[in-house]
């Protein structure tokens, strides 16, 4: 698992697309600058469409990493 701090877990397990976006979106808007969210998500899409959300958004992608089917994104959130 990853070093980083987490100040907020989205648990997107079982959602499809776009779900787990959506509720990442949710999380983040609440979140200070800097803070780390981290989003478990067990639909593969989730490989390309959480880092394309980041990248879209300008906020951070730490890490990416697999643990059984669970995917772990851990992004932190830059400015708006």
């Amino acid at each position: 698992m990853s070093t980083h701090q987490t100040d907020v877990t989205v648990d997107a397990r079982e959602l499809m697309c776009p779900m787990p976006i959506m509720a990442a979106t949710k999380a983040i808007r609440r979140m200070s600058d800097g803070e780390v969210l981290e989003v478990m998500a067990t639909d593969r899409g989730a490989l390309s469409d959480i880092p394309a959300w980041v990248e879209s958004n300008g906020h951070e992608l730490l890490e990416t990493s697999e643990d059984g089917a669970t995917l772990h994104f851990w992004i932190r959130k830059v400015a708006d």
